[in-house]
């Protein structure tokens, strides 16, 4: 039996989840899959150029497994835009870095990772209410993966 994969943190979940190539019908075209963690790997390394060491932290995984993980997205990525394929950024084995909480009063908060790892937020910070929502990803369409509490995926 192999050893359990770790939740990869997430700091960001992209609001446009699918790219397609102009020109081309719906109907005929090939799709690349990535991952939200491919997406944040992407992210972290290339649009915030941070170096593997942060990048592997942030998201609370090994900088071997960065790497692999940062690999994997750019080579799909390459095949997508060259080989003419839409994209779409959809699952994973992830958890947000920071998921957001409202109570029925409308008081928002945010609880981190590593608190939510812990304990789940029970009570509304300011007023005590034990009635309380997480809101995004919930809100937008995204919900818990099969086989648990292992990440969100799009629903359709």
């Amino acid at each position: 039996m192999g050893r359990q994969t770790l939740w990869r943190k997430v700091g960001f979940l992209p609001q446009i989840t699918y790219f397609k190539p102009a020109g081309v019908s719906s109907a005929n075209l090939e799709e690349e899959r990535i991952s939200v963690e491919e997406a944040e790997a992407i992210r972290l390394k290339d649009l915030e150029e941070l170096e593997l060491e942060d990048c592997a932290h942030r998201m609370n995984i090994s900088r071997t497994t960065f790497s692999r993980i940062l690999n994997s997205a750019r080579k799909r990525i390459a095949d997508a835009l060259l080989s003419g394929k839409a994209i779409r950024i959809e699952g994973g084995n992830f958890k947000m870095a920071v998921r957001r909480y409202r109570c029925v009063n409308g008081h928002e908060w945010d609880v981190s990772f590593e608190a939510m790892v812990k304990e789940p937020p029970r009570f509304c910070l300011t007023c005590n209410t034990q009635r309380i929502i997480p809101l995004w990803p919930y809100g937008l369409g995204w919900r818990k993966s099969a086989g648990g509490s292992h990440g969100w995926i799009r629903q359709k």
